[in-house]
């Protein structure tokens, strides 16, 4: 989600190419049945300044000839696709570790976007950490530019003796401070005070944190996909609970409506080599929608360093301190001061320090979106959105 919503925000001041993750007919077969069968690469217009692109591809991304096939797939796809947009590439933004394009369009600026630690990301996945290993070292050793998301990533690269700078995620302050405006969503039954989770329920979450929560007769909304593999009877088991509900995944755009349900927001991670190395979004989001939040002590929620986040790693002292948070209320005047701390962390904010970082074009400079010169931008590609626990 980070490399789309940055895209968008880039293409406020440059025309942007956004190149989704490769699919495969394999891939699309399994999702959408024979439906997905057919060979496609599309491009979507989003705006004036921003195309989307779609590419195909081959499936088995740890697979070291498939990767090199792909990257070339991909490049000729989007070469091809940049040439009917009658552009040419000035920089790409490059996040996708194991079939990259990066410096195949003889672009003026490489640059490599380091997100999160993927090689800590591996093992999670029950994949190899030596291709995400491999992958990281050569965008490292190829890019004029790198920007990382998170200080850890930001001080394993500078060991290697190069520059970074540190840009963290950006979050969508329009969209989730929308929350004091919007109907609360209908299919929430929880009496008020709430605590509220959203994000994936993978093996990133601390369920002694989620035992204890639903162990105090506090109500807990919990929304969001379930890619959990391990664990998955002790979730279903804090599921029988009366205080908590699950919804499932909702479609992003209408999360403010659950936002809309809560009084504090949590991020019960743990402490894994991936989560330190990772740049929460929904902090920010919760945030943005006046929240107080309730975190788990990682390197990023440190960094943002406001009296908005209580970092709480033992789950006693986390459940209580939400407690605490329920006990005080709300108060208008400090959830406008949230809001405020979020406005300052937006993707419209990250995206002038991207540009700035990038040599492109100032905030502030008018832009012409037909000129012709265009960055690429791939975000986390398949690594994020196929990958990410």
């Amino acid at each position: 989600m980070a490399d789309r919503q940055l895209a968008e925000a880039l293409s406020q001041l440059i025309p942007v190419l956004y190149v989704e993750p490769a699919t495969s007919v394999v891939q699309r077969f399994r999702n959408e049945g024979w439906r997905g069968v057919r060979i496609r690469s599309r491009l979507h217009r989003e705006s004036s300044s921003l195309a989307r692109l779609t590419p195909e591809g081959l499936p088995g991304l740890t697979w070291p000839g498939v990767r090199s096939i792909n990257s070339k797939i991909v490049s000729w796809q989007v070469r091809r696709e940049i040439g009917r947009l009658r552009g040419s590439v000035r920089t790409t933004l490059e996040a996708n570790i194991l079939s990259p394009i990066m410096g195949t369009f003889g672009e003026v600026t490489k640059a490599y976007w380091a997100q999160d630690d993927f090689v800590g990301m591996a093992p999670l996945l029950d994949l190899p950490s030596e291709p995400f290993a491999r992958g990281e070292s050569k965008l490292v050793d190829a890019a004029d530019v790198i920007i990382a998301a998170n200080p850890v990533v930001a001080d394993t690269i500078r060991g290697r003796g190069r520059a970074v700078q540190l840009i963290p995620f950006g979050c969508d302050y329009p969209l989730f401070s929308s929350s004091a405006n919007v109907p609360p969503a209908a299919d929430v039954d929880l009496p008020r005070p709430t605590a509220l989770f959203m994000g994936h329920l993978g093996p990133r979450i601390d369920l002694n944190i989620l035992e204890r929560f639903a162990q105090s007769g506090m109500s807990l909304l919990i929304v969001g996909p379930l890619p959990m593999k391990r664990d998955l009877r002790r979730f279903e088991n804090i599921l029988t609970k009366d205080n908590v509900s699950w919804l499932g995944e909702r479609p992003f755009e209408s999360l403010p409506s659950y936002l809309a349900h809560a009084d504090v927001g949590l991020l019960p991670y743990t402490r894994s080599k991936f989560n330190i190395g990772s740049c929460p979004l929904k902090v920010l989001e919760y945030l943005a929608a006046g929240l107080p939040v309730v975190a788990t002590d990682l390197p990023a929620i440190r960094r943002l360093d406001t009296r908005h986040i209580s970092i709480e790693n033992d789950p006693v002292r986390f459940v209580e301190r939400v407690a605490e948070l329920f006990e005080f209320g709300s108060d208008v005047a400090v959830d406008a001061e949230r809001r405020r701390f979020a406005a300052e962390h937006s993707w419209a904010q990250c995206a002038s320090s991207f540009a700035s970082a990038l040599g492109l074009l100032p905030a502030n400079a008018s832009h012409d979106p037909q000129a012709g010169r265009s960055a690429v931008g791939r975000g986390p590609s398949s690594v994020s959105s196929s990958l990410q626990p």
